[in-house]
Parts: structure tokens; C-alpha cells; sequence
């Protein structure tokens, strides 16, 4: 194929321009003489395309990067994500094996009284595993159930009065009786309980002191309010201990057997109330103090 003159000769002018040369003019700022520089026209051709390619390498290498670093902050993120999972996964289970070991222990007592005697129940958990909270959950669920039983269980444990308040002999029961001073039918509501005078009278249970003071019938008279319902009064004292307001534990001395009131010899009258009725005492006098 025969290219036409014309393009031949174009293509000659365009070849004769790209090697000839091209002139770069400098000019300095301090009246220096002016510096010609004569560059072949190819050569700045390719230096220019040399320039236009490594920038664009360049731009590549610090997008790349860029992208890099991101992936990387994100990898370490989630790293961190999964570790502090992991930790609170293991601090959860250590937790269950404690609690597991706390109740064999608790249990491994034998009575209801041991157990509830020694029953801690204060509960702490934390639950933030995404991929077993479901089955944690149910698990600390149990637990907590239980411990609300045992604290339920407890709390009306230590409101149940138990055992005598005072050492020695009943001489009177709860319920109907001859009135000792009247000889007449009468309903007792407690029991009487002989002791020589002065003998320390105790707590029941534990709770505040709602009176401490003197009745016409009953003497120096001690009212004890124990929670759960449960309340207690200790009567005809010789002289009393405690003040209203006085928080007392079981076994606590709150006062000692006298004769004052309405009374033959030294004795307590004691009674217990439940959900404001007295009820019999005998029951709850089957531990001795």
C-alpha cells in the first residue's frame, strides 16, 4: 500500500519537529544573565509521559495504602471486639463455678436452718456475649431465682422467733386457763415462763425495739418487731434494756424477769404475734438458746 505525497510529507514534519529541539528559557529573580537550555523535543516528550506515569504510580501506592490502614484499624478493632468478649465469657463462667461451688457447699449442710443461717445472697452478673447470652442467660436466670428463694427464705428465717427467751420452766400455756388472781375463765395470749428474778431475758430473733415501757397489767413490757410479720412481746420484767428505736440481734439481752404488773411470782410472759394476731408460742421454743 502507497501512502499519497501529502501524508508523507506531514509525516516528515511531524518526525523533523519531534527531533529537533526545543528551547527552555530561565529567567532569575537577580538580574542574572538569562540561561537558554536547549532540550531535544522527544526527550522532554518522554520525560513529561516519565512524569505523568510515576505520579500516577504514586497516587496508586498512597491509595493503596490508605486503604491499608483502614483495614488494618478495622481488623484491630474487631480483634479487640472478640478479646473483650472473650474476657467477660470468662469472667461469667468463673462466676457460675463459684456460684456452683457456693450452693454444694450450702447445701452440703444438711438442715434448713444451716442453710439458711449461712446463705449469702447477694448476686452480681454480667451478660454481654452475643453468641452465648442466650443460654448464660438462662443459666444466671436459675441462679437468680435461687438466690431471691434463699434471701425470701432467709429474711423469714432470721424474723422467725426461735428457742427461750429466758431459762427455765413453762407454768403457764397459750390459750384457755383459770386466771390466777380471779380464778375466772380467761384467754391467755402467751406463756409463762418461771425464772428467778434478775435472770436475763434474749431476743428471739432479730429486729427493733417498737416500746420499751411500763403498763398497769403487764409492768415493764418489751415490744420487739421483727419483720415478716412476726412481732414479740416480753412482759412483768423486773427492768428493762433496751429503748424503742434500738435495733437487737438474737440473743441480745432486752431486759430481766421480775414480778411488776399483774403477777403472783417472777416469771416472763411471752408472746408472739403474726400478721397482727398473737399465736402460740410453744412451736417456735423448740431450740434452746
Amino acid at each position: 500500500m502507497k501512502f499519497p505525497i501529502f501524508e508523507m510529507n506531514r509525516f516528515r514534519t511531524l518526525l523533523k519537529k519531534a527531533c529537533g529541539s526545543v528551547t527552555i528559557l530561565v529567567i532569575p529573580h537577580d538580574h542574572v544573565r538569562t540561561l537558554n537550555v536547549r532540550v531535544p523535543g522527544a526527550l522532554l516528550v518522554l520525560s513529561l509521559l516519565l512524569a505523568v506515569i510515576g505520579g500516577g504510580y504514586v497516587a496508586s501506592l498512597a491509595v493503596s495504602g490508605l486503604q491499608y490502614r483502614a483495614q488494618h484499624n478495622a481488623m484491630a478493632a474487631r480483634v479487640r471486639f472478640y478479646s473483650d468478649q472473650f474476657y467477660q465469657w470468662s469472667s461469667t463462667v468463673t462466676s457460675l463455678r463459684t456460684v456452683e461451688q457456693e450452693f454444694r457447699s450450702l447445701f452440703s449442710l444438711g438442715s434448713k436452718e444451716a442453710v439458711l443461717e449461712q446463705a449469702d445472697t447477694s448476686f452480681k452478673g454480667s451478660l454481654e456475649i452475643p453468641e452465648l447470652v442466650e443460654e448464660l442467660q438462662h443459666t444466671l436466670e436459675s441462679v437468680d431465682e435461687i438466690k431471691n428463694y434463699l434471701r425470701i427464705q432467709k429474711d423469714i428465717f432470721v424474723a422467725t422467733p426461735r428457742g427461750y427467751p429466758v431459762q427455765g420452766r413453762i407454768t403457764s400455756s397459750y390459750g384457755k386457763r383459770k386466771d390466777p388472781l380471779t380464778g375466772e375463765d380467761a384467754f391467755h395470749s402467751g406463756i409463762d415462763i418461771s425464772s428467778g428474778p434478775g435472770t436475763p431475758i434474749r431476743a428471739t430473733a432479730d429486729g427493733v425495739v417498737s416500746h420499751s415501757g411500763w403498763t398497769q397489767t403487764s409492768g415493764h413490757v418489751v415490744v420487739i418487731e421483727h419483720g415478716c410479720g412476726f412481732s414479740t412481746i416480753f412482759a412483768h420484767n423486773k427492768k428493762n434494756a433496751v429503748q424503742v428505736g434500738q435495733q437487737v440481734s438474737k440473743g441480745d439481752v432486752i431486759g430481766y424477769v421480775g414480778s411488776t404488773g399483774r403477777a403472783t411470782g417472777p416469771h416472763l410472759h411471752y408472746e408472739i404475734w403474726k400478721d397482727g394476731r398473737n399465736i402460740n408460742p410453744q412451736p417456735y421454743l423448740a431450740v434452746r438458746m
